[in-house]
């Protein structure tokens, strides 16, 4: 069965509908500048009562932040973006976290081997952007990730109307959705998260 995680999640009731619905794992956002930035101490509360996997997701921090920002919130796993992603990955592991590791796929293919990504940290295959670090809402064409070689998570423009049709083309270890499970930018909708875990679950 696909593993699903749902990111970006700010309040108690996209929170629950993660969690009644089956996902595996929950994000949060701990990136200023991003519509679904929370502080470190929002984050600790939401993740108090969750009973999935919880990842933060960092942009740039530094290897000591992120493992700091870790220990104070309670997370299970770190999904580092940005300059320290590799670093911020191999000390998590370390430390007994799980590792989410973001790799942009752009029409010109991967941004870097899948190959080449530390053994148990788990590849985030998502939309190459100028700007943002996932939560583009856009997919990629899928095709560029054919046989990669080793278990991976993807992402990029996922929702209820297109994650069967993700899953049965590449057949990822799992997928992970946020922008296309919103009623406005930043703002869930727990109806839309309750379908895409669904459809995810029984493809």
């Amino acid at each position: 069965m696909t593993w699903v995680k749902v990111c970006g999640l700010m309040d108690t009731v996209s929170v629950a509908a993660v969690v009644d619905g089956g996902a595996d794992a929950a994000g949060f956002v701990l990136a200023p500048g991003s519509p679904r930035h929370l502080s470190i101490a929002h984050a600790a509360e939401l993740m108090a009562e969750v009973s999935v996997s919880c990842f933060i997701v960092t942009v740039d921090l530094s290897v000591e932040d992120a493992i700091a920002a870790a220990e104070a919130t309670g997370a299970d796993g770190i999904q580092a973006h940005g300059i320290h992603a590799a670093s911020v990955a191999a000390v998590a592991l370390d430390a007994g976290y799980l590792s989410l590791y973001p790799i942009a796929v752009s029409p010109g293919g991967l941004s870097e081997s899948i190959r080449s990504v530390l053994p148990g940290a788990m590849p985030l295959l998502d939309t190459y952007s100028d700007d943002e670090h996932g939560g583009t809402g856009t997919s990629f064409d899928w095709s560029l990730i054919d046989e990669v070689g080793r278990p991976f998570v993807l992402a990029g423009g996922l929702g209820p109307e297109n994650v069967a049709a993700a899953i049965t083309a590449v057949r990822p270890f799992g997928v992970d959705a946020s922008s296309r499970l919103e009623s406005s930018r930043g703002v869930k909708d727990p109806s839309r998260i309750l379908d895409f875990i669904q459809e995810a679950k029984s493809t």
